[in-house]
């Protein structure tokens, strides 16, 4: 049986149920790390967010185990939905998802036209030579802030300030991430299966982003055949929390002329 999303998966609604359908996919930090982009997208489309399973607190199924299960699951769901037209917009790991959703879309026809456009904003996913992506993993909080920020004191979290109950959520969100991305948060496969995208594509990265480099997200657009990339300036792996302004300067433009 293919993997399939649990019944009770929590999703964030919001915008014209009339409007054209964005998909918004949080990356490892959870769904409230992608709130600016729902609340910025809910202006113009009808958004629906989800909580991946085995995050802030939810089960991870057993037909779940990869990114690439997690994109088969989503993508059937926007199929028995009868969702058309979708622009994914997927964050870190969430670009990652978007993009394996693209690719598996792309390679059968019974996603015609479920599929509309992609937005990878910092996504990870892909190997590229001389360009590693950071061990997270290994991080402490403040290298992670380091690594993950234009500004590091803005995203350095005390863990002493946390709660136990964030704390909780915090090792159980880590583990679900290395159980779906791995160690390495990479599918040495995937670069080369881009090119079978062939819907509007735009990777965006914050210019000072570590966890994976603007030259790496060069060469994630230059494997899709047309897509568009842009560097956001003053901003790191989270471009759309540190410097929302310039981030809807990229992505506005290319949302609208992809309609």
């Amino acid at each position: 049986m293919p993997p399939s999303l649990p019944a009770d998966v929590e999703f964030l609604r919001a915008g014209d149920p009339a409007a054209p359908v964005a998909l918004v996919l949080h990356g490892g930090g959870g769904p409230q790390t992608v709130a600016p982009l729902v609340s910025h997208l809910a202006e113009t489309h009808r958004v629906l967010a989800p909580t991946h399973p085995g995050w802030n607190g939810t089960a991870l199924p057993d037909d779940i185990r990869s990114v690439g299960d997690l994109a088969a699951a989503y993508l059937d769901r926007l199929l028995a939905d009868r969702m058309r037209d979708v622009t994914l917009v997927g964050s870190s790991i969430g670009g990652w998802i978007a993009l394996e959703m693209a690719v598996r879309a792309a390679g059968d026809e019974s996603y015609a036209g479920v599929i509309r456009a992609v937005v990878d904003i910092d996504g990870v996913g892909v190997v590229v030579d001389g360009e590693p992506i950071a061990d997270f993993f290994a991080l402490d909080p403040r290298g992670l802030a380091e690594a993950a920020w234009h500004d590091p004191e803005r995203g350095y979290i005390d863990p002493a300030a946390l709660t136990a109950e964030q704390r909780a959520i915090q090792q159980s969100n880590g583990q679900t991430m290395a159980t779906m991305a791995g160690r390495s948060m990479s599918d040495p496969g995937l670069l080369s299966r881009l090119g079978a995208i062939r819907i509007p594509a735009l990777v965006a990265f914050g210019e000072s982003d570590r966890i994976a480099t603007p030259a790496y997200g060069r060469a994630v657009a230059d494997a899709i055949p047309g897509a568009e990339f842009a560097e956001v300036p003053a901003a790191g792996n989270l471009p759309h929390l540190e410097n929302p302004g310039a981030t809807w300067a990229v992505i506005d433009p290319f949302l609208a002329a992809s309609r």
